[in-house]
Order: C-alpha cells, then structure tokens, then sequence
C-alpha cells in the first residue's frame, strides 16, 4: 500500500457514526475536516485527545471546519463514549480497519514485549477539495489540539 502524502486526495469512506448516523468524507467536501484516528474509546490517552478537540470544538466551527473521530469500537461503544465526555463531533465506528488501513494508521504495536495490530494515533487535516493539507502521525496528545487548530486556521 502506498503511503499517503501532503497533497494526495484523502480516501473516501462512509462508516456507521454514532446515534444510529452514516458519516461519509464526501459530504463534508466543500469546508475542511480534522479527521483523528485514535486506539480505543474510554482509555486515558483518546479520553484526553477527544476532550481536547471537544473543549476547541467551538473555535474549529469558527474555522469553517468539522472535526470526525474514528477508532474500531463498534458503535454502541461510540455513544457511550460520546454521552459520557458530552462530545459535541461524530464518531465513526471503523470495526473492520478498513479507513485505518487506507490512511496508513493500523500498525503492528508493542506492549509490555507483546505484538499486536492497532491504531496509530494519528490526525488528517483535510482541505475542502478533499486533499490531505496536513498529516500529523503517531501523535502525542499534550498541545496537538492546539497545533490541529492552528493549520487548520490557516487553511
């Protein structure tokens, strides 16, 4: 597969979202998207990432631009997650890595010596006609919102 790059066209994709909805990339053309990968629902690194893009969400609508979190939790996981933090974006439920794996972002991982398939964090700034504006990979989550919402303002 080849590696997505700054300037290619970001991959299509519509996935079941939250309370019952279709998100699909190609309803938002026409105003930017913060697309973020993130591992897992209800663990304190994505807890953090998501209330950090919750608590801005508001400057990035100012922005013109929406912001989309996707993980391979099934949906039912998803709203949860969203009630429980109050999260004001849609979820996509990507169970079967489809999207993670078009973008790059399902990774062999390691913990404590063992080897396994996931997420790596990573976030999409995607500009109104669709293509990749910026890439930021294997995020660490202190200050990336902030840097998310700065590009993005630039855009």
């Amino acid at each position: 597969m080849n590696e997505l790059a700054e300037g290619n066209p970001a991959p299509d994709f519509t996935l079941p979202g939250d309370n019952a909805s279709e998100i699909s990339l190609t309803s938002y053309r026409g105003s930017p998207v913060v697309l973020y990968f993130y591992p897992k629902d209800n663990t304190s690194g994505c807890t953090k990432q998501a209330q950090g893009f919750n608590e801005l969400a508001s400057e990035f609508a100012a922005a013109g631009v929406t912001i989309i979190g996707v993980s391979p939790d099934p949906v039912a996981s998803h709203d949860k997650f969203k009630a429980k933090f109050e999260l004001t974006f849609p979820l996509a439920a990507d169970t079967d890595t489809e999207v993670a794996n078009a973008y790059g972002v399902w990774k062999e991982k390691s913990m404590y010596g063992r080897k396994y398939m996931g997420v790596e964090r990573s976030t999409f700034l995607i500009d109104k006609n669709g293509d990749i504006a910026k890439m930021w990979r294997n995020v660490k989550v202190p200050g990336h919102v902030e840097a998310v919402l700065e590009a993005a303002r630039a855009l």
